[in-house]
């Protein structure tokens, strides 16, 4: 494992999300990966992106020229690559990513973080995943999870690529024994 791209939000968040985040891009730099993220110097994402470049890091971003045009886009970053489409930001996020990390975030960071899910669950690729769940952002997912399992819509061997970290140091250690 070589680069880790991390979904989530370009909101703010809580101040227990911007520790964690803090701490999860100490963690990628002590580690040696290079980040990979959606490239916004706001939020979360630029909370993440900052972090990283402090401590010395390499950071990837990739962004859609609709939000560079937003002017959303971080200008200090290792490399920025400008795409046109949302789909294609994926698709190079993923090609530049050998794990995922999923913060907390909104529908963008649930609907990148069910995509590779369900790349793994189809069987399209094996790169690993772990949800970082910062004060218990996490456990309604669980549960919704659970449920869907119990009543029979998800396979519950599916239902265990859904996993949580309660912290950065948890969830690099669990990617990297995936």
């Amino acid at each position: 494992m070589r680069s880790v791209c991390v979904f989530l939000s370009s909101s703010q968040g809580r101040p227990a999300d911007v520790a964690a985040i803090e701490a999860l891009a100490r963690e990628l730099v002590r580690r040696d990966l290079t980040l990979v993220y959606g490239g916004a110097h706001r939020g979360l994402m630029g909370v993440l992106a900052d972090a990283a470049l402090a401590a010395g890091g390499r950071v990837i971003g990739v962004i859609p020229q609709a939000l560079v045009d937003f002017e959303v886009a971080h200008t200090g970053l290792t490399e920025q690559h400008v795409v046109e489409t949302m789909h294609q930001r994926k698709a190079m996020m993923f090609t530049l990513a050998d794990a995922f990390v999923v913060a907390p975030g909104g529908f963008g960071t649930l609907e990148e973080a069910f995509e590779q899910l369900t790349g793994m669950q189809l069987g399209y690729h094996t790169k690993p995943i772990v949800f970082l769940d910062v004060e218990g952002f996490w456990s309604a997912m669980g549960s919704f999870l659970d449920h869907a399992a119990a009543i029979g819509v998800l396979r519950p061997e599916v239902r265990t690529l859904f996993r949580t970290a309660s912290t950065a140091t948890t969830a690099i250690d669990m990617l990297a024994g995936s």
